[in-house]
C-alpha cells in the first residue's frame, strides 16, 4: 500500500509502480489516519508514515516524505514544504512565499536560486522491517510560475538542463527524471538483487 494521503504522491508513485503491475490501495483509500510527521529528516518522517501504515494495515507499506530545498534559504522550506503551503494546502502561496524569502535575500539570479528536491522512500513491512531510499533532481527556482502539471512546487523548478519547469512538462517525462523515480529505480534495484537471491 502507499501510505499517503497526498493524492498527487499516490499518482506519482501508482504510475511508476504501474509497469510491474503491481496493484495498490492509497491511506486515504484504508481510511488510515495520517501520523505526526515529527522526524527531522525526509527518512525519518517516511518511516514515521510506513511504519504507522504497516502495523495499522497489516500490508507491506510504502511512504514517501519529499520537498523542495533552497541552498539561499538554508534548505528551506525542506521538511516543512508542504506546511508552507498551510491548511488547507494552497501552494500558490507557498510558491510566492519561496519567491519572496529569496527576493529578501537578494537572490535574483539564477545562480542565486539553486534547489533541489528531495525524496525518501520507506518500505516497511510488517514484521518491522525497513529499507529507505533516497533521491534528489537539482534545478533552479523561477518565477512567475509556469506550467498546470504537476503539484506542488512544480510549476517554480526549472530542473538543471532543462528550459521549462515541472509544471510544464509532460509528466511522462517529469516521472521519468524526478528526485521520487530515482529513489523508486533504487528501490526496484534493491527488490531485484533480493528476489534473485531467494
Amino acid at each position: 500500500m502507499v501510505a499517503s494521503h497526498n493524492e498527487g504522491k499516490v499518482r506519482e508513485i501508482r504510475a511508476l509502480l504501474e509497469p510491474f503491475g503491481v496493484k495498490t490501495l492509497s491511506a486515504a483509500e484504508l481510511d488510515l489516519d495520517e501520523p505526526e510527521e515529527t522526524g527531522l529528516t525526509f527518512a525519518a518522517n517516511a518511516q514515521l508514515k510506513a511504519c504507522a501504515a504497516a502495523k495499522v494495515s497489516g500490508f507491506t507499506a510504502l511512504a514517501d516524505d519529499s520537498g523542495l530545498a533552497v541552498d539561499a534559504l538554508d534548505g528551506e522550506p525542506g521538511i516543512y514544504s508542504a506546511r508552507w503551503a498551510g491548511e488547507p494546502r494552497d501552494f500558490g502561496h507557498a510558491m510566492a512565499r519561496v519567491d519572496n524569502e529569496l527576493t529578501a535575500r537578494g537572490a535574483l539570479e539564477p545562480v542565486d536560486r539553486k534547489a533541489r528536491f528531495v525524496c525518501s522512500l520507506c518500505l516497511a513491512h510488517p514484521d518491522g522491517t525497513l529499507e529507505t531510499f533516497n533521491g534528489t533532481v537539482e534545478g533552479t527556482i523561477v518565477w512567475p510560475p509556469r506550467g498546470t502539471h504537476g503539484f506542488g512546487y512544480d510549476p517554480i523548478f526549472e530542473p538543471d538542463g532543462e528550459a521549462i519547469t515541472f509544471g510544464e512538462m509532460d509528466p511522462a517525462r517529469k516521472h521519468a527524471m524526478s528526485h521520487r523515480a530515482e529513489a523508486f529505480d533504487k528501490l526496484v534495484a534493491h527488490l531485484s538483487r533480493h528476489l534473485e537471491t531467494e
